[in-house]
């Protein structure tokens, strides 16, 4: 344990039992997920009604126009399988489009930001056709139920409408749902979704083929086409999820796993790869030199990153070259503990938009089963556009392609962009030992590798690891300088002093949401307790029984 441990008095206990734990971001989800164990559903099915669940009640975050990724141990396969539920880009999206427009990159939100075909509603089928054991309709009973009734809207949500509302105003039906009287919906009001719930009952009714091929998507293309859209219903109709097997590698004995790109999961290996070399406990958490040497490690590998993330069928990833000791070394040697490297003297790599709004969850059931899940619109509200008659919001992932030809992520049609969003599961002696992930873009990599030295190298449980102070080095929430953000409980010594080796340093508040919303579960397996936290950052809660 740390020597600088004043922080480690969590405001919330870690949730402790042996026959299941749910973990996500907001407090009604997490509710619908132990429901939905305690039926006898399988991990994966709780996850899918979790997810379901946050769609409705966080829907400036997720929804049902966005894609998912996500991470899964059945205890009758024994081994991790991982699900690639993000969307391609449509057969009718390519550069030209846009460069006839006059445009020189593709706009953030709006109808031409929404380019990629939403993934979850497959995604989430192709979960259930494997793991399922319950009826598929009973998965959305409370999704519905919310998205009808209303539910009432949290401080946060409503802080959200409230800094989006012009934005929010441009389109009549997203107006529609984020105003009342005139006005953006407060805290405490209820948000009453029914076109929403109209949505969730033809997928509860008809599977998956209602967003592709039935009434959904005839609104979808239709509110598309009249709106300068660029999808088209066979776009709809092509898409699927890909079932594939994780990267992966040692850290301290634990088996880490993290999807393949298009995601940036392989930015926390090769952050691991070189924080392995150092010896934490020495260095020890809250100190200026833990501070300097994460952010130092995400600054170095992050330049890899940006220049290999984008889909594997459009690019040859060089996996054991990035993930290889002799690549880590020589990342390393660029690291000083006295003062920041200056990424000015390497070859600028290409620019990279930054990522916003997430939502996590994690569950393990009382058979063992478990799931990392990660569900997205990309930008707060995502495209901020509503097809007519729908109810959720399409992502904009799409705009994260760019139209320069010789881009590693450039635009094409029928391609997978570049994914921020990375659930992540660590195994001990061959079985599940934690689930992990958080929302905040560049701070996905930092968040986990904060989770995961804290609690393998200084022995945190899985609430102190989520609560204890945060950093985020990089872009985000639109800014344009790379700075280090530093949460307002580190101490003033310790931020005089990693000014004082060169980072241009921001406070921002305590338990700040730019530092994203973390969740996380731990499973003893000699025990058989199952330890989750949840992030007082944000709304959820976690349980354990």
């Amino acid at each position: 344990m740390g020597k600088n441990n004043s922080f480690l008095k969590t405001g919330r206990p870690v949730m402790e039992g042996k026959n299941g734990a749910v973990t996500s971001p907001h407090y009604l989800a997490t509710q619908t997920g132990k429901r939905i164990l305690d039926r006898g559903g399988h991990a994966v099915e709780a996850a899918i009604a979790v997810n379901s669940v946050l769609c409705v009640v966080l829907p400036h975050m997720a929804g049902l126009g966005g894609d998912l990724f996500a991470m899964v141990w059945d205890e009758q396969e024994k081994e991790v399988k991982s699900l690639n539920g993000s969307g391609k880009s449509g057969s009718q999206v390519n550069r030209d489009v846009y460069k006839q427009k006059g445009l020189e990159e593709i706009p953030e939100r709006g109808p031409l930001a929404a380019n990629t075909v939403p993934g979850t509603v497959d995604a989430w089928w192709a979960l259930h056709k494997r793991y399922g054991k319950l009826e598929w309709s009973q998965l959305f009973e409370d999704a519905i139920h919310y998205a009808e009734s209303g539910f009432p809207i949290t401080e946060k949500v409503s802080g959200y409408v409230q800094d989006k509302a012009e934005l929010l105003s441009e389109y009549p039906e997203t107006k529609a749902l984020f105003f009342s009287n005139g006005h953006p919906i407060q805290a405490g009001e209820l948000l009453v979704q029914p076109n929403l719930a109209w949505a969730f009952k033809q997928i509860s009714k008809d599977g998956r083929d209602a967003f592709y091929q039935g009434e959904i998507a005839d609104k979808v293309i239709a509110s598309m086409e009249k709106h300068d859209g660029l999808l088209v219903k066979e776009d709809f109709a092509n898409h699927s999820s890909e079932w594939e097997n994780p990267i992966t590698r040692e850290y301290r004995g634990y088996e880490i796993y993290q999807v393949k790109p298009n995601t940036q999961g392989l930015a926390v290996l090769m952050m691991l790869n070189m924080l392995e070399k150092y010896d934490m406990e020495s260095i020890n958490d809250g100190t200026a030199d833990y501070y300097h040497l994460l952010a130092e490690a995400s600054k170095l590998n992050f330049r890899y990153r940006d220049e290999w993330v984008t889909d594997p069928n459009s690019i040859q990833i060089p996996y054991d070259q990035l993930l290889s000791k002799n690549l880590s070394s020589k990342i390393n040697d660029h690291f000083s503990n006295d003062k920041v490297f200056q990424e000015s003297s390497l070859e600028e790599l290409p620019s990279i938009k930054e990522s916003r709004d997430t939502a996590f969850l994690s569950i393990v059931d009382g058979d063992g089963n478990c799931i990392s899940l990660i569900q997205s619109i990309f930008h707060e509200f995502g495209s901020a556009f509503i097809p007519e008659g729908c109810g959720f919001l399409l992502q904009n992932r799409g705009s994260y392609f760019s139209l320069d030809s010789n881009h590693p992520n450039s635009l094409e049609p029928n391609k997978r962009t570049f994914h921020t969003i990375i659930p992540a599961m660590a195994l001990k002696d061959g079985k599940p030992y934690m689930l992990f992930g958080s929302m905040g873009g560049e701070g996905q990599p930092q968040t986990q590798c904060a989770m995961l030295t804290r609690v393998i190298d200084f022995g945190y449980n899985i609430q102190q690891a989520i609560e204890a102070p945060r950093w985020l080095y990089g872009k985000t929430w639109g800014e344009d300088s790379s700075t280090l953000k530093v949460e307002a409980r580190i101490p003033s010594e310790i931020v005089d002093d990693l000014k004082k080796r060169g980072h241009e340093v921001e406070v921002v508040e305590d338990y700040s949401q730019t530092m994203g919303h973390a969740q996380g579960i731990i499973i003893d397996s000699e025990s058989g307790i199952y330890s989750a936290g949840a992030d007082p950052r944000g709304d959820g809660i976690a349980l354990s029984w």
